[in-house]
């Protein structure tokens, strides 16, 4: 059993390698990265090493030699753990532990353990098993991840505190139940989604790169007291919140778990339960950190996953974040003119926020439409769900009956018209 407690955090070499000149992040920058996510996992980082390869050896990831210096390093230093940039293959996993004799976790694993502590819901905690059970099966065999150890530490959390010594079939079990699980759980969220189109609702999905402050805006936006950390993944369960706007227009704001660059295809279909936010959406909020040196890769990171979701050619939004944090004017007039529809702000300071939310009225003035009606006198509740509704811009009593000139969405337009077809007509 690997040692852990609350007040003694594990030791962590991280290994980070670099393939040949794949983008536009220097080996350094991965580094970063990953020294970010492990920092995030709660672990102690003790020591960093950096590798340059053509391409990673079948059997070591690192090669036979460079892995043995790192048994060399892990036993001076007494790590706990090492963690690698890229995800291993279950024979790459069993032949480092063997040679280093420490516990080896690649990238999904550390992920899938930042998701794991984060995960406050039960459709946030189904997932993450669902994920890690998934990963797991496949290094079930020979001498790769054994059951026995898990229950402590980094890449062990979730499933593993459980003491799950079962088996493949036991495993498939347990996945086919989750997927149940899951499915049930998606379909209460179209419930929602229907209830939200009855009532008019626009929705509105708050998307971008881990630690970009998608949730500081919405809390900025609405009010709400969403945790809101400096570090990555801080914010895992998609959260709504309620705004109405100046035109009286509700809209709900949905968060959603920040992406990440070679995010794992399978965590993306693990996940999908809630990214359908994405995908239903009326309008993306993309929130972009323009204090980082890599927000265009920010940004085609978010995009790649978009894609993935078939939610790239939805109505985007840009709220380029944390303008006090960038001094330079030039740069700011840069990314205004590079990202179309985009508004700089800072969600901390509030800067901006009005243009922002004007921008978003904007955006969504294609969901509401101007009508004129004569409501009876005993028919008054129409005209209260028009106030609620909508936006009145002209009242006139004759006789038994009101004259409304207003703005209203199209859905209540839909109502309204049900009733009085024939009084009923867009202004021209």
């Amino acid at each position: 059993m690997w040692e852990t407690g609350r007040d003694k955090k594990e030791k962590a070499m991280l290994v980070t390698l670099k393939v040949g000149e794949q983008d536009a992040w220097t080996a350094e920058d991965d580094a970063k990265e990953l020294k970010e996510l492990a920092r995030s996992s709660g672990v102690e980082v003790a020591k960093e090493i950096i590798c340059h390869r053509d391409k990673p050896t079948p059997s070591y990831f690192i090669g036979r030699g460079k892995a043995a210096e790192l048994a060399d390093f892990c036993q001076a230093l007494e790590m706990d753990v090492v963690i690698f940039n890229y995800d291993l293959s279950s024979t790459q996993q069993r032949n480092l532990e063997e040679i280093v004799d420490t516990k080896i976790i690649d990238r999904t694993q550390l992920i899938l353990d930042i998701f794991a502590q984060r995960a406050k819901s039960m459709e946030g905690k189904v997932q993450v098993e669902l994920a890690q059970l998934e990963y797991l099966l496949p290094r079930l065999t020979g001498k790769g991840i054994m059951l026995s150890r898990l229950g402590a530490g980094i890449g062990t959390r979730g499933p593993g505190e459980k003491k799950l010594e079962v088996d493949k079939r036991r495993i498939r079990e347990r996945i086919g139940k989750l997927k149940k699980e899951l499915l049930s759980l998606s379909q209460r969220r179209s419930s929602l989604r229907e209830y939200r189109k009855h009532h008019s609702l626009a929705t509105i999905a708050v998307v971008g790169y881990t630690n970009a402050g998608k949730s500081t805006l919405i809390n900025r936006l609405t009010g709400a007291r969403q945790a809101a950390r400096a570090s990555m993944f801080s914010t895992l369960d998609s959260v709504a919140r309620r705004l109405t706007l100046a035109n009286k227009q509700k809209v709900l704001f949905s968060d959603t778990v920040g992406f990440l660059r070679r995010l794992p295809h399978h965590l993306i279909e693990a996940f999908k339960a809630t990214l359908e936010e994405v995908k239903e959406a009326d309008v993306l909020l993309h929130v972009l950190d323009i204090s980082s040196a890599y927000i265009y890769e920010h940004s085609q990171a978010v995009f790649e996953v978009l894609t993935e979701l078939q939610a790239q050619q939805k109505p985007i939004i840009v709220a380029l974040n944390k303008i006090d944090l960038v001094a330079n004017e030039y740069s700011l007039r840069r990314y205004l003119k590079d990202f179309r529809n985009s508004v700089a702000i800072s969600a901390l300071k509030g800067t901006n926020i009005d243009q922002l939310l004007e921008k978003i009225s904007h955006q969504l003035a294609d969901l509401m439409t101007e009508v004129e009606i004569e409501i009876p006198a005993h028919k008054m509740n129409l005209l209260n769900l028009i106030y609620n509704e909508g936006q009145v811009f002209k009242k006139v009593y004759r006789d038994d009956k009101v004259c409304i000139h207003a703005s209203i969405p199209h859905r209540i337009k839909g109502k309204l018209e049900h009733f009085f077809a024939k009084k009923t007509f867009d202004k021209e």
